[in-house]
């Protein structure tokens, strides 16, 4: 996720403008997005102590997004709302391996445990936001081109409509995401409140 990021910052530099940067960091976003999907299984497994319902909902509507959407809907690339959520996906990863990696040393300085229990805050909506607009930016050219679906009649009498799929997709958030950014705000009053009680105790 370093890469992306140093990917980004040197596109803009070249570039001296935020519009399009999408391509500048495709490959790597592909590459590292799709690789978290062993996180799931991890998950799945024990291996790492949390929410597989939760895990493979970010995870999956992730990888959703970086190939069923980004990747098949071309004109949807050079949309601002793709850079919103890539970003705030860099930003999040970054912080997060970072603090499972200083974990794993016994050192963990606070301002990373700090940032992965608050940066959150306004990663998660931006991320989201950013989906959420680059699916809605995208279901033109999915009805025109009939991307994905399936029309009758046909051998196996099953139809399916990508479009709509797309739309409640989008609704499928509704409920969702309240869940996963409560569930951290749950998780950020445990945790920083315990750091400053063994603060105090010290």
């Amino acid at each position: 996720w370093l890469v992306i990021a140093v990917g980004l910052v040197r596109a803009y530099l070249a570039k001296g403008s935020y519009h399009s940067l999408y391509y500048s960091i495709e490959k790597p976003l592909k590459f590292f997005q799709t690789g978290a999907l062993l996180e799931v299984g991890l998950v799945f497994f024990c291996i790492v102590p949390s929410s597989v319902v939760l895990t493979a909902f970010q995870v999956m509507s992730r990888v959703f997004l970086t190939w069923a959407v980004t990747h098949s809907v071309k004109e949807v690339q050079t949309e601002d709302s793709v850079l919103l959520f890539v970003v705030a996906w860099t930003i999040t990863e970054i912080i997060r391996y970072s603090f499972y990696t200083f974990s794993l040393l016994n050192h963990l300085p606070y301002l990373i445990k700090w940032a992965r229990y608050t940066l959150f805050i306004v990663l998660y909506p931006m991320g989201v936001s950013g989906e959420l607009l680059t699916i809605y930016a995208a279901l033109p050219f999915v009805r025109q081109s009939g991307l994905y679906s399936i029309t009758l009649p046909n051998k196996y009498n099953f139809s399916f409509d990508y479009y709509t799929f797309l739309i409640l997709v989008m609704i499928s958030y509704i409920p969702i995401f309240p869940q996963l950014y409560f569930h951290m705000l749950h998780q950020r009053r445990k945790v920083l409140s315990h750091t400053e009680e063994h603060k105090k105790s010290e």
